[in-house]
């Protein structure tokens, strides 16, 4: 059994992927190192999905010098990133964290806290990357005449159209056009901007 320190808490998070799997070897698991059963809290969803009500409940729960503990890493963060962002959010707030099946990684211990340091360089190391080959991507495109980010809009494009169609009838006004296709003030006057800088062009085309 794990012991919290005075005033403090246990506090379990339990998730299963599916619907179908069971979330009781998890539970037991929580209960055996000291959770009391109504301060566990549950998903069944996936690790990738952003919406776990289960863990925002969990979150909202804790408090100063409580300690979060699960059975296992990957049934609390997406992602390296995801979880060292989770802890390091815990440990602003002062709130311990320890996985029953990751012994090691317990930030309440010195040797835990240090574990945890290497995975906060591991997810920098991973930002890192992610970002060198965004950039390397992006070169490369560029090399090949070709730019990042979004296909410029064309006068012709639809949402411009119909845009236009409803700023020029005078009886409608700003706010209704912008209610009616959900844009904001500053995106329609662009779209407006975009049908006549591509009629001007048309009628006297830069680059005959």
């Amino acid at each position: 059994m794990i012991a919290a320190s005075d005033g403090a808490r246990l506090v379990g998070y339990a998730r299963v992927s599916t619907q179908d799997q069971d979330l009781a070897l998890q539970i037991d698991a929580l209960l055996k190192y000291g959770v009391a059963k109504e301060l566990i809290f549950t998903d069944k969803a996936s690790g990738a999905k952003h919406q776990r009500p289960g863990l925002d409940t969990c979150l909202a729960q804790l408090r100063d010098g409580d300690v979060l503990l699960v059975w296992r890493l990957d049934r609390l963060g997406r992602s390296v990133r995801h979880l060292v962002t989770l802890i390091d959010e815990l440990r602003d707030r002062d709130i311990g964290f320890r996985s029953v099946c990751d012994g090691a990684i317990d930030t309440t211990t010195p040797s835990g806290e240090l574990i945890f340091l290497v995975f906060s360089a591991l997810a920098q190391f991973e930002r890192r990357l992610i970002q060198e080959r965004t950039n390397a991507g992006l070169a490369a495109a560029r090399a090949r005449g070709r730019k990042g980010g979004r296909p410029p809009m064309l006068a012709d494009d639809r949402r411009i159209v119909l845009a236009n169609k409803l700023f020029n009838d005078k009886s409608i006004s700003l706010d209704d056009i912008c209610a009616t296709l959900k844009i904001s003030k500053s995106t329609l006057y662009r779209y407006v901007g975009i049908q006549r800088k591509g009629a001007s062009n048309a009628v006297n085309p830069s680059d005959s």
